[in-house]
């Protein structure tokens, strides 16, 4: 049976109310202990893991998201996110000490982690669990209340995080509102004091825009462009196998999918060979045969199928060629894993992010080439390169901006918990995952106490003696 509901009972009257409960919940967490977060953070690891076969099902009922996708890009990242904090945040918490300068000689100085207080998570529809409630496990870690908003698009799955969240948590410390665009827009209305988005840039610049009249802190995480590059001395089978899923998962609808791939011109027949093979292996042979799968999802809904569609449509006008797939089923939100050629630059698909399972194959013969095209656009959230070429990785990873990147790998940048995932510019602001994430939800206070210095000689009230500032000048130059 589906679970949707889109809180009924909505208004800005009880939004209000209970953002302000939250004011006193958030003063007392200042002083919550490691042991107070970590039982919280595993009794919502438990009850998201007791829930499984209810995600499958309402995943399934949002857009035929498969259950091994559930599995491996819902499920296990927040029982990787949960685990980390509950083994590190006794760490985490501890002030941590910094040596005193010259100037400050006689001090003891250190950097207390205060939690930033009340918080908004503002989740997607394309990962609902995943991008919802991790954020609210570096929340929890770093001892602050939230409020959630997950995606309305996903009625099911945002449903099924609400039940879970209301039965985990107290209203006073973590709270949830379903609804569409206009709740969202009315959460941001509040002064909050750190504001977690994750979604397009298009929709990061109006959060942004709308935390700046509070001059709350904000972390983005966006999307963008994320280019992938398979040079001549690339493993073809591998970089077939892998961009194939990491493009493809999810219908396309991942953040940090590769959007376009440069092939070099020597393999490039071979590469695309290996992918038609990985794809009819994986998914079958027709469009028939695909859109039955039982393991590839569905576009989320039909104004993001037409939107693809259209991208599709306006290539197909300017002269690219489907070398895989190109069919779309529109009633039922169905598009083909497709691979297109020779695209004019002006199309409409190397300028939009995709979020959809279309990729672009480009040929090139030179590397600085590629390099200077990536850098022409603006800064992507992910970059990929498969080669056995230091050099070229090397020069690649030397020469262009991204977020995170991945060498002969897609993905991994986001899966590893110890690495700051973020974008840079129009693809984010900020990083998230295990102590990066501690760190997005908790105010870096510096701390001095003073015992003896010479501090307290330099800065009192009152001529300063005219030795004093022969020394300081003889100092300018070594503190």
């Amino acid at each position: 049976m589906s679970i949707v509901a889109l809180n009924p009972d909505f208004n800005r009257t009880r939004m209000q109310d209970v953002f302000e409960l939250q004011a006193a919940t958030a003063l007392r967490l200042r002083n919550s202990t490691a042991l107070q977060r970590i039982a919280k953070i595993r009794k919502l690891r438990d009850a998201v893991i007791a829930h499984t076969e209810d995600w499958y099902r309402a995943a399934y009922d949002d857009f035929k998201k498969p259950p091994g996708e559930v599995d491996l890009a819902e499920i296990l990242p927040i029982c990787v996110e949960a685990n980390d904090a509950i083994s590190n945040i006794k760490k985490w918490m501890k002030p941590k000490r910094v040596w005193p300068t010259l100037l400050t000689a006689g001090t003891r100085s250190y950097v207390q982690y205060m939690p930033r207080g009340r918080c908004l998570i503002i989740g997607p529809f394309n990962y609902p669990i995943n991008l919802t409630l991790g954020p609210l496990v570096s929340a929890i870690a770093a001892g602050n209340t939230a409020i959630l908003k997950p995606s309305e698009l996903t009625p099911n799955m945002s449903g099924l995080i609400a039940k879970v969240v209301r039965e985990v948590f107290a209203e006073d410390e973590v709270a949830i509102f379903e609804g569409e665009a206009d709740v969202a827009q009315a959460l941001q209305e509040l002064p909050f004091d750190h504001i977690f988005f994750t979604g397009s840039p298009a929709i990061g610049k109006f959060v942004m825009a709308a935390a700046a009249k509070n001059l709350a802190s904000v972390t983005l995480e966006l999307g963008g462009k994320s280019p992938t590059i398979v040079d001549a001395s690339a493993n073809l089978k591998l970089a077939a196998s892998n961009i194939m899923w990491a493009k493809f998962a999810n219908s396309g609808q991942t953040c940090i999918a590769p959007d376009y791939v440069y092939v070099h011109e020597s393999v490039k027949d071979r590469w695309v060979e290996c992918c038609r093979e990985e794809l009819q292996r994986a998914y079958g042979s027709t469009l028939a045969d695909q859109q039955r799968s039982p393991h590839l999802a569905h576009m989320v809904n039909a104004r993001h199928t037409a939107r693809v569609k259209a991208l599709l449509n306006d290539a197909n006008a300017r002269g690219a060629q489907a070398l895989v797939g190109g069919g779309v089923v529109e009633e039922g939100c169905f598009i083909q894993p497709t691979l297109l050629d020779t695209i004019p630059a002006d199309a409409r698909i190397m300028d939009e992010e995709i979020f959809g399972p279309l990729l672009p194959v480009i040929g090139y013969s030179q590397i600085d080439e590629v390099i200077a095209s990536i850098n022409a656009g603006p800064k992507p959230l992910a970059l990929y390169i498969y080669s056995q070429t230091d050099t070229n990785i090397d020069k690649v990873l030397t020469n262009t901006t991204s977020g995170g990147a991945c060498v002969n790998h897609s993905l991994m940048q986001f899966l590893h918990g110890n690495l700051p995932f973020g974008g840079v510019n129009n693809s984010g602001i900020g990083n998230a995952h295990g102590h990066y994430g501690f760190r997005t939800f908790s105010h870096e206070r510096g701390v001095v106490r003073t015992q003896f210095s010479l501090a307290a000689t330099l800065f009192k009230a009152g001529e300063v003696p005219p030795m004093i500032r022969k020394l300081i000048k003889s100092a300018f130059k070594i503190l």
